[in-house]
């Protein structure tokens, strides 16, 4: 008997359910929303229900019959044909699979699940507030902090010089991807540093991100200090990583809690301002790399970044999984 359904339409977003499974003790599965999504690298056991319509959703959840619903997508708004029924029958909690911000991604889940979801699980108290405002009143809003985050608290960096460069999609985020990707094997080719490159999956999938892949891959394969990165999360790469180079992607709010520098893209694709989470630049330069790297941040980056970071409201102390496990298994008395 399954007691725990955790649905996802992108294959990455499993690490996020993986990171709250581990803290409870009752069964559970994954449905896989897209075929695309399916075979992911978990340990949560899979169940084969192809989803084309909403009446195969709504028939896969009660089939399964479990005694809640955690789901971290809008794939119902976006793709199916109609409304899902099985939030009237099963209680649904919804948890982010990234806590990006500002990319808008507040204002997408209040306008497609706010009136779905029974407990909404924020990142921090800026994503709670913003719930609070435009969810239904009878929705109950838990800051429970990145579950996904929690092996990077009190991690040791490795001091060996290694950067991760890892944007946000450009189709959806709008990041800075497609603007920086070959700028930036420019400056890291030749360098005493190691490059860990990761495009979001989207990136790989999709044009115009797709083809700047393909010529990064070709040209990576030349570049003895430069690695592709294929895996399906980042989890090893971050922390394997001494610097962190991005825009606004999701993947910044997990780095925060590594305490690590981060150097943040400015020139992104969407009219958007990029955060103070890190130094902020739009032209990016090794000897910028090499002063973040032996140096830190100077004192008044490292102000504002503290501040924004307190305006966040993110718990991160570790146990982020172990808060969300726990609303989830309330869902189940």
């Amino acid at each position: 008997m399954v007691t725990i359904l955790y649905t996802f339409d992108r294959r990455f977003m499993w690490k996020t359910f993986e990171a709250i499974d581990g803290h409870v003790d009752r069964a559970s599965a994954a449905l896989p929303l897209r075929q695309s999504a399916r075979g992911s690298q978990s340990s949560i056991p899979e169940v084969d229900a192809p989803i084309e319509s909403a009446a195969d959703l709504d028939a896969a959840v009660a089939e399964i019959d479990p005694d809640v619903v955690v789901q971290n997508h809008r794939f119902e708004a976006a793709v199916l044909d109609e409304r899902p029924s099985y939030h009237d029958d099963y209680p649904v909690v919804h948890v982010r699979h990234g806590a990006s911000v500002g990319r808008g991604e507040v204002h997408n889940t209040t306008r497609d699940l706010g009136d779905v979801v029974d407990v909404a699980l924020a990142p921090g108290e800026r994503w709670a507030t913003a719930y609070r405002e435009s969810m239904a009143d009878d929705v109950r809003v838990a800051v429970v902090g990145v579950p996904e985050a929690d092996d990077l608290v009190a991690a040791d960096p490795p001091r060996e010089r290694r950067v991760l460069y890892a944007p946000t999609n450009h189709n959806y985020g709008g990041g800075s991807y497609v603007e920086t990707a070959e700028d930036v094997l420019d400056v890291f080719e030749g360098s005493e540093y190691e490059l860990r490159f990761r495009p979001h999956p989207m990136d790989r999938q999709e044009e115009p991100g797709k083809s700047v892949t393909e010529r990064c891959r070709e040209r990576i394969a030349d570049l003895p200090n430069v690695v592709f990165d294929d895996a399906d999360t980042p989890r090893e790469s971050m922390l394997d990583a001494d610097l962190l180079l991005s825009d606004y992607s999701g993947i910044v709010t997990e780095w925060l809690h590594t305490g690590r520098p981060l150097a943040q893209l400015t020139d992104v694709a969407a009219d958007a301002d990029v955060p103070p989470l890190g130094y902020r630049t739009d032209d990016l330069s090794i000897e910028a790399i090499d002063r973040l790297y032996e140096d830190g941040y100077p004192p008044d980056v490292e102000r504002r970044v503290d501040e924004r970071i307190a305006e966040l409201g993110i718990p991160m102390d570790g146990r982020a999984g172990e808060r969300a496990a726990e609303e989830v298994l309330a869902c189940t008395q």
